[in-house]
């Protein structure tokens, strides 16, 4: 099954509610945060990879940073599976799930202060552009509250990979 396939798939379980959207956006919508809720509980977790296993001259300043953002994530993560449930639909956020359907690649083997910094503004930067992606999704779609939810993660992804970029450049 693909990761797209996975996704559309627990949109389909639909329950009743009195949300006034049409159930077709609806779906829509369940089936973006549901992709949003991947990604983003994937980045969490390769935070806390990050966070544990990271070593160098930055690394007591960089750990705790690192904390800060997963602490953040996990706030974003709880937010978007709340509103893929409050439209009817079913979270899907294990870590399995999240696995299976994320879009960011693996975090890689390394442990050194600055490629551990290098990598993870890779993904922040990957993740930012489908937020900004899914908030144009949910604009189309007239679901003005997704697009609202989703522009505050984003902002908060901006500002992380801005102080995670500033660890890059001199």
């Amino acid at each position: 099954m693909s990761k797209s396939t996975a996704s559309t798939k627990q949109a389909l379980v639909v329950h009743e509610t009195r949300n006034d959207l049409p159930k077709a956006t609806r779906e829509a919508m369940i089936a973006l945060l549901n992709q949003q809720l991947a990604d983003t509980s994937d980045l969490f977790s390769q935070v806390k990879q990050a966070h544990w296993n990271i070593k160098g001259p930055q690394f007591i300043a960089l750990h705790k940073l690192f904390d800060d953002f997963a602490e953040e994530l996990l706030g974003y993560v709880d937010e978007i599976a709340e509103r893929a449930v409050m439209f009817g639909g079913r979270a899907t956020g294990t870590a399995r799930m999240a696995a299976a359907a994320s879009r960011l690649p693996e975090f890689p083997d390394i442990s050194a202060d600055l490629e551990i910094v290098a990598a993870l503004a890779d993904r922040y930067a990957a993740l930012a552009a489908s937020t900004r992606a899914a908030i144009d999704s949910a604009d189309e779609a007239g679901d003005a509250d997704t697009a609202d939810l989703l522009t505050g993660v984003s902002r908060g992804l901006d500002k992380a990979l801005w102080f995670l970029e500033a660890h890059l450049q001199s």
